[in-house]
């Protein structure tokens, strides 16, 4: 790569004694792993800012699996993510290094990212909202398209007091049963418009995003979801894989 793009790192581990491996989420190249040769040396001046929620511009060479960092710059100072909001950054960083090929350009999703991590760097009650948009924006570019508005059964507009039961690869069929892949219509429609304006719209988006994405996770557990467990001065958000907490359903 010739010219310089924005990135954020996603992540990063040590290589040898004085460098890193890093997991980089670039505008132009999507998730991109780049060896950063020195960056952990004494003298090295990109020790600081190769964490990750740092904006960043950056130049690579190579044309293996893993590229040489030539060149990093901090645009600004790291977003302000701190306690809970910080937990939520690194459940988001895990997400993208878990489902995004290398090398595959996702530009629109670039800035979804980077609107998470701003809201939930400014956010002064529950993230979970920011976590819910995101996770379904991821979604949509993984080519993972369903009709939140339609019953796929019958074609006709969803009705907010219905109820409809989630099918994989198909959508939302009207039922009459109730369990944890039954969606009102109303609940539907909120996910559609990304907007959750209470409690009951937020626990149904968190249980189709958790289904949805099941798939791209497979079985191995976000390493995040452990630190989330960890942190009990205050509730831990609702993240994509975990297994359905029954008495908040």
């Amino acid at each position: 790569m010739e010219g310089w793009q924005r990135a954020f790192v996603l992540h990063s581990r040590p290589f040898s004694e004085t460098s890193l491996l890093l997991d980089l989420f670039s505008e132009s190249e999507g998730r991109v792993r780049v060896l950063a040769k020195g960056a952990r040396s004494r003298r090295s001046q990109l020790k600081g800012a190769l964490q990750p929620f740092t904006p960043l511009l950056v130049r690579w060479s190579g044309r293996g699996e893993v590229k040489t960092l030539r060149n990093a710059e901090a645009v600004s100072l790291a977003l302000p993510l701190s306690g809970i909001t910080l937990y939520c950054g690194l459940y988001v960083n895990e997400l993208l290094s878990r489902v995004l090929q290398q090398e595959f350009p996702f530009s629109d999703l670039f800035f979804d990212y980077l609107n998470c991590l701003q809201s939930l760097a400014s956010s002064h009650g529950t993230p979970e909202p920011a976590l819910r948009r995101f996770e379904l924006a991821l979604l949509g570019h993984l080519g993972y398209g369903v009709d939140f508005l339609h019953c796929a059964g019958s074609g006709e507009p969803v009705s907010d007091d219905m109820t409809y039961s989630y099918r994989e690869e198909r959508g939302f069929i009207a039922s009459l049963v109730l369990n944890q892949r039954s969606f009102t219509g109303r609940q539907l429609r909120a996910l559609c418009e990304r907007e959750f304006p209470d409690a009951e719209s937020l626990r149904a988006a968190k249980r189709f995003t958790r289904m949805a994405l099941k798939p791209y996770l497979g079985g191995k557990p976000l390493k995040s979801q452990e630190l989330f467990r960890q942190f009990t001065p205050m509730k831990k958000p609702d993240v994509a894989g975990e297994e359905p907490d029954e008495a908040a359903e």
